[in-house]
């Protein structure tokens, strides 16, 4: 069982590299923008180099033996038969010893690399909290909690930005991933774990939850966008304002405020001030909802608010039956907060 799970983890490094194009959009291991993802990178050529000399050291010595031992025509003999052989006991023994023990050094020296950095004065300090089924983000520094996407900036030569991860969970164990950034680091309940990154190139890069936590874990997912000092400034005093509302849809903030949806949710500024669920202070300025299963667009909005269960199967937010007129001035209001 374990050598089969080795051989199929070994061609879905191959099908990875083969296909990586089509892989990018989902994030690639074997295009790493990130220190630590390079260091994961390293180690994977490492084990994808040591199993490769191993197949073909073992299907040369099959192939050997099938085409020199094979009976010949008329040869009725018995093979000489062999009981025993110290020396080749101990070369299977000591070898695949050998083997394991750099791959276990080479493995724990980039774990204790990553793990051990110390945190630089001038670092960005995130929190990252797993629910089921989404993610929680924090910027202490200034005060900002948002859902799903983790915007930092981006690492120069010349301006080196290093982002530390802290990652907490708020209900069963779930696991940060973003593959081209970094190697997954679990999120358990009363145990904080922390990561770091200093991503070297703006963009968006995807990820998931890699521990299964639920019916909707597969549509746990997560973006970190990567952004330059400038506009990275720019999101943060977006963020930092409170929700903008103009007179013609004031009707709107009152129907939403008038819901039990302020139990759940914060809406900065206004009486919402519920922590179950994802802030929506700047609900609009997100590339996705329900934690990336749709794009943000109103009419997904609409038909999320309308019937969770049937965007998000297994879903913890309800349906909360609201009328077509409810549901219009909701709709309204939220997809006004930017």
């Amino acid at each position: 069982m374990r050598a089969t799970s080795q051989f199929a983890i070994f061609w879905s490094f191959l099908a990875v590299a083969a296909y990586g194009q089509q892989v990018q959009a989902i994030g690639n291991i074997f295009k790493p923008k990130a220190t630590p993802a390079e260091s994961v990178y390293h180690v994977s050529l490492l084990v994808m180099a040591v199993c490769a000399a191993i197949f073909i050291v073992v299907a040369g010595l099959l192939t050997f033996a099938l085409v020199r031992f094979r009976r010949k025509c008329g040869d009725h003999r018995e093979p000489a038969q062999v009981y025993g052989s110290d020396r080749i006991e101990i070369a299977w023994t000591v070898i695949p010893i050998l083997i394991v023990f750099v791959l276990t050094m080479a493995t724990a020296r980039i774990v204790s690399a990553t793990l051990d950095k110390p945190i630089p004065s001038d670092a960005l300090k995130i929190t990252v909290v797993g629910h089921q089924w989404w993610w929680e983000i924090r910027y202490p520094a200034f005060r900002i909690v948002t859902a799903n996407e983790v915007h930092v900036p981006v690492s120069t030569t010349a301006n080196p930005a290093i982002t530390f991860l802290g990652l907490e969970s708020a209900d069963v164990a779930h696991s940060f991933w973003i593959p081209q950034l970094a190697g997954k680091t679990d999120l358990i309940p009363n145990h904080p774990n922390r990561m770091w990154i200093d991503p070297k190139q703006e963009g968006t890069f995807l990820g998931n939850c890699a521990e299964y936590c639920g019916t909707q874990h597969a549509n746990m997912r997560l973006r970190v966008i990567v952004q330059s000092r400038a506009d990275f400034a720019k999101w943060v005093a977006g963020q930092q304002q409170n929700a903008m509302t103009d007179a013609h849809i004031e009707t709107g903030r009152s129907q939403f405020l008038s819901l039990s949806c302020v139990n759940c949710h914060t809406v900065s500024g206004t009486a919402a001030i519920g922590t179950f669920g994802p802030d929506l202070s700047h609900l609009m300025s997100r590339d996705t909802l329900a934690a990336g299963v749709v794009p943000n667009r109103v009419n997904n909005l609409r038909e999320w608010i309308k019937d969770p269960d049937a965007v998000k199967p297994g879903s913890l937010m309800p349906n909360m039956q609201l009328t077509p007129e409810q549901l219009d001035e909701v709709v309204t209001y939220l997809s006004s907060l930017k």
